[in-house]
């Protein structure tokens, strides 16, 4: 298993092309760029502690950028993770959730959120997986709770939220 550290500035160019690789197979290549938009250098620039590395001898294997609220002081936010798709299912992304999450905890952080498309199938299931809760949203569709247009217009979005503690 790849060894987990801090993430680092100096980071960003390789996450961003780990992006552009690993979702380069469900996506067209206009689409991982604009997927990779998502990640512009300053979350590491000013997230950097609070973001998550897993690597190897062959590079970064899957990554976890978030951050604590600046606003309020029980929350955190995981914003965007990645796994290389040959680590898929061995763990990767729960080892970076559980590793945040306890981070998180031990300076005083009660929850933990997170969105994602609702589209995403596998980030939900793997959301309510983890014991996230789905938030309410402002509509249902086939159950699933929705907040419209929370990225802009029909951009809806699928909430979450976990309470934590140490």
């Amino acid at each position: 298993m790849p060894e987990l550290r801090q993430a680092r500035v100096s980071d960003h160019g390789t996450i961003v092309a780990c992006v552009h690789q690993w979702w380069g197979d469900s996506r067209t290549p206009a689409q991982a760029r604009e997927l990779a938009l998502l990640l512009p250098k300053l979350f590491l620039q000013f997230f950097s502690g609070t973001s998550l590395v897993l690597e190897d001898e062959a590079g970064i294997r899957a990554f976890l950028i978030g951050f604590h609220s600046a606003d309020n002081d029980q929350e955190a936010y995981i914003h965007f993770v990645g796994v290389d798709p040959g680590l898929r299912g061995q763990g990767a992304a729960r080892r970076l959730y559980t590793t945040f999450i306890r981070h998180a905890a031990e300076v005083g952080r009660t929850e933990v959120r997170a969105i994602t498309s609702p589209g995403n199938t596998g980030s939900i299931a793997f959301h309510r997986a983890m014991g996230f809760t789905l938030e309410s949203g402002d509509r249902e569709v086939d159950g699933l709770p929705l907040h419209s247009d929370y990225d802009g217009p029909g951009q809806d979005r699928v909430c979450f939220y976990k309470k934590i503690a140490l």
